[in-house]
């Protein structure tokens, strides 16, 4: 039997926050008389918020899951996650660039996985695909890819996330086909003409099978985040998209949720964030953890109002850890 979530708690996901980025300095401080942490780990969104409902994250067939998130249907094929990146060469080494989503268009995408279906799918039986703003590669043949999607290790080296030993050898061949075809494209010698990434490369991951569906105790969902509602799809949780607000979270559970707010709406934060200390101060919810996209996590809980001594976060200051 699997153990319940904590319905006393609400979980957020939220934009980055931190460096100054929150000008409010009355919700800053609020924020403030909060436990505040940074993780500069490299994860998946998904991770972070089953670490705080106390359940181990999945660790294969994350792309199946984001595809069953998307479509709301199970996927029997094997497939891989295909994230659009920029890899950019430096002195000794490469620097991967997540493309976001919301910056490459829905022509573009489609451009270019049509040209590497029809330049690398064919008679090896792979196969590239385009759903939204999102992609995946097929394969007869299943083979290994790297764990982490491409927003988790944005700006790092590439090369410590390539899947090791002898089932990496597909992967990176496959990579290589796959950079050599989109090195000229069209589309990316446009995108650099008008100061865009180029999406010179794809970052394989997540590779599987969709596991079977499952019940398992899962708070209420509002968001649109495919990863995470194809994970709440297959343990039949309750699941709707983000609703604008966080009273309207509130009010469509009955106790706690897992909101995500969009990633590309930061000036909507603040008000994000007074309706959170709105539902903390009325006791609706004694427990809020606030996860932002940039690494730090807020847990906050009612009594944290009396930290009346707690006024700044060198995490949260426009300063930075070394005010």
């Amino acid at each position: 039997m699997n153990a319940s979530y904590d319905k006393a708690s609400a979980v957020v996901v939220l934009p980055a926050v931190g460096a100054g980025r929150l000008g409010d300095t009355d919700l800053r401080q609020w924020l403030a008389k909060g436990e505040v942490s940074l993780c500069d780990e490299p994860r998946s969104l998904l991770a972070s918020v089953l670490e705080e409902l106390g359940q181990a994250p999945p660790d294969r067939g994350l792309a199946a899951l984001r595809f069953w998130g998307q479509t709301g249907d199970r996927a029997a094929a094997w497939m891989a996650a295909a994230d659009a990146v920029c890899l950019e060469p430096r002195l000794d080494h490469l620097c991967l660039h997540a493309v976001p989503p919301d910056s490459v268009t829905v022509p573009e995408l489609r451009a270019l996985f049509d040209h590497l279906q029809a330049t690398l799918g064919g008679d090896s039986g792979v196969g590239f695909a385009r759903l939204g703003v999102y992609g995946y590669v097929t394969a007869p043949e299943p083979f290994s890819t790297a764990a982490l999607p491409a927003s988790a290790i944005d700006g790092r080296r590439p090369d410590a996330f390539l899947p090791a030993g002898e089932g990496g050898g597909a992967y990176r061949r496959l990579l290589s086909e796959i950079e050599m075809a989109l090195h000229d494209h069209p589309v990316n010698l446009e995108r650099q003409a008008d100061g865009r990434l180029p999406v010179n490369s794809l970052w394989l991951w997540g590779g599987g099978v969709s596991p079977e569906q499952e019940t398992r105790p899962m708070p209420p969902l509002f968001g649109d985040d495919a990863l995470l509602r194809g994970h709440w799809l297959r343990h039949t949780g309750v699941v709707d998209g983000w609703p604008g607000s966080i009273a309207a979270c509130a009010d469509a559970s009955v106790a706690g949720f897992v909101a995500v707010a969009p990633a590309t709406e930061p000036g909507t934060m603040p008000a994000l964030l007074a309706e959170l200390r709105s539902l903390l101060q009325r006791g609706r919810l004694p427990r809020l953890v606030l996860l932002f996209r940039d690494g730090i996590r807020v847990e906050l809980r009612r009594s944290h109002g009396l930290r009346v001594w707690r006024r700044r976060h060198p995490l949260l200051d426009a300063e930075g850890p070394g005010a």
